[in-house]
């Protein structure tokens, strides 16, 4: 491993570096600063977020730049306003022993006349968020005649937030002799026709595997019911005492839905979402990154450019409809050398795009049952005592209380105090999960049957005719469904049945037993004569389905 110091970076550089507590150079460092320094190639660099791609591409351009002319010389275009400022941020770290060095933030939302009085003023350094960037173009205040590098961060994510046309447009006024170094977690084929028109024989540096995922991160799958998501949510987090993430929703009602639940079961949570103002959203943030927070509830738009270090889980509250969101999502931990767990909510229909993401990230998801209430107490236990035992001691501030304590508690031997002490902190979790009942849906077949070695079935292994002689468990009312497993039913169709009446998602599903010709299958009771009634003219596949109560 070779270190910084004989990179050719000079001495003011290589100081900032070290005040950085920067020892040795990530993978992405190693491979692309050399390059950088020594010719004037354009590069593809395929990395994950958080890999160290600011210093990368940030520490050979310093070191490149002409400080005498007080014109753009590198342009750098980011997605967010989020990761602008970061990289900035960034760049006047690594250039603190030399002034001279001038980087300009340029994004939405900010005052576009103070931008456009920097400029005039001279800068050497101008990152930009593509939207911004273009009107600055089109106001004719921007002059970027000498830009020699032009850098693509998070190329693909640029893509995915519709800036094709910016870019193009942005790409038109850059002068074409310049070096074009382009950053991205993934190549799918639109990054790619990028680099194509705009880049000349670039050489390609991949860090890992060419779109797979971070080596440093678990991936994990729970298979639920969609009545049970978000029990199963809570389950995961109070299995995790010390989680610090970010929970992934599809749209701005489902992540407002999730976090108002989560804060009024307690949890230390918030939402991020597009009908935040831009106050509002940097509050929520703020809080995140201080750690004031523990669990954001974010859409993937609001969570774009959203930079914190230390995550130790991503949790997928469903799939994303684009696999390569997948990717982005699960890149935000497991950063700098450190691991982390990216967690999958799938439903019983999951299982293709299960196999799509294993497909897109190299990986295979670890498939879980979803934590049982005992399991989660015994480890919110462990928890508990591991702080105790690791508690900061103020002796001088106690030491004046702690006569009247031991006399008020000497009625007690050690093992009362214990106890007491214990359930002071923790009957509410031993309340909750009391009778809490198993949340686990069927597994995907495929991923089960490897796991174990052996072909099993959804049901306990019963003749047909046991499966059918089945007496319903207490509550529960036992119904026959007029196909089976010759025409393509399985539990998931059962389930969707169920789930698609108006009050589908209230019913509780118990065994569901299935034949060659025939479906048996509980449910509560007191859903059983709705069930029927709505049921009488389904159809599946082209087939009127009959249920009747057994």
């Amino acid at each position: 491993m070779i270190n910084f110091e004989i990179k050719g970076l000079n001495p003011e550089i290589l100081k900032a570096v070290k005040d950085l507590g920067f020892e040795t150079p990530m993978p992405v460092q190693e491979k692309v600063i050399p390059v950088m320094l020594e010719s004037d190639e354009d590069i593809i660099a395929l990395a994950q977020t958080g890999t160290g791609k600011t210093a990368a591409f940030g520490l050979p351009l310093i070191n490149q730049v002409n400080i005498h002319l007080s014109e753009p010389q590198v342009l750098i275009l980011c997605p967010t306003r989020e990761l602008c400022i970061q990289i900035t941020d960034d760049l006047n770290d690594f250039s603190k022993y030399m002034p001279e060095v001038h980087v300009l933030p340029v994004y939405g939302g900010a005052s576009i006349e103070k931008q456009i009085s920097a400029l005039k003023r001279g800068v050497h350094f101008i990152v930009a968020t593509p939207g911004r960037m273009l009107d600055l173009i089109n106001r004719k205040v921007v002059n970027l005649k000498s830009v020699k590098n032009l850098v693509l961060d998070e190329a693909d994510e640029m893509l995915n937030m519709g800036f094709i046309e910016s870019l193009n447009d942005i790409l038109k006024v850059v002068p074409k002799e310049r070096r074009t170094l382009l950053f991205s977690a993934t190549m799918p084929d639109r990054v790619a026709s990028i680099a194509e028109k705009y880049m000349r024989s670039p050489l390609e540096i991949v860090i890992g595997t060419r779109n797979s995922g971070s080596e440093n991160v678990r991936h994990v799958c729970y298979t639920v019911s969609s009545k049970d998501r978000y029990n199963a949510l809570k389950r995961i987090v109070d299995y995790n005492p010390n989680i610090y993430g970010i929970v992934f929703c599809r749209t701005k009602r489902e992540t407002g839905e999730v976090a108002e639940k989560l804060i009024k079961d307690g949890y230390n949570a918030e939402a991020l979402h597009g009908d935040l103002s831009q106050v509002q959203r940097d509050y929520v943030m703020q809080k995140f990154r201080i750690g004031n927070i523990k669990l954001l509830v974010a859409t993937d738009v609001a969570a774009r450019g959203l930079d914190v270090s230390d995550l130790t889980h991503i949790i997928n509250y469903n799939l994303p409809d684009d696999i390569e969101t997948y990717n982005h999502r699960s890149g935000r931990t497991g950063r700098a050398g450190k691991t982390g767990i990216s967690i999958a909510i799938s439903g019983l229909k999951d299982k293709s795009k299960l196999k799509q993401i294993e497909k897109n990230i190299n990986r295979q998801f670890e498939h879980k049952d979803v934590p049982k209430g005992k399991d989660i107490c015994e480890k919110q236990l462990f928890s508990l005592i591991e702080r105790m035992e690791h508690v900061d001691i103020y002796n001088e501030e106690i030491n004046s209380y702690l006569p009247v304590i031991f006399k008020k508690l000497e009625w007690l031997d050690k093992e009362d105090i214990i106890r007491r002490f214990v359930s002071l902190e923790f009957n509410r979790f031993l309340s909750y999960y009391k009778d809490a009942e198993d949340l686990q849906a069927a597994r995907p077949e495929k991923a089960e049957n490897k796991k174990r070695g052996k072909k099993e079935r959804f049901s306990e292994r019963f003749s047909d005719d046991k499966k059918a002689e089945r007496t319903p468990e207490r509550g529960y009312t036992r119904l026959h469904l007029n196909a089976g497993k010759k025409d393509g039913v399985y539990p998931n169709v059962v389930i969707e049945l169920i789930n698609q009446m108006e009050y589908g998602n209230q019913i509780k599903v118990g065994k569901i037993d299935i034949t060659k010709k025939d479906t048996y299958f509980e449910i509560k009771s007191n859903h059983a004569n709705m069930l029927l009634n709505d049921l009488k003219n389904v159809f599946y596949r082209g087939r009127k389905i009959i249920v009747k109560a057994v």
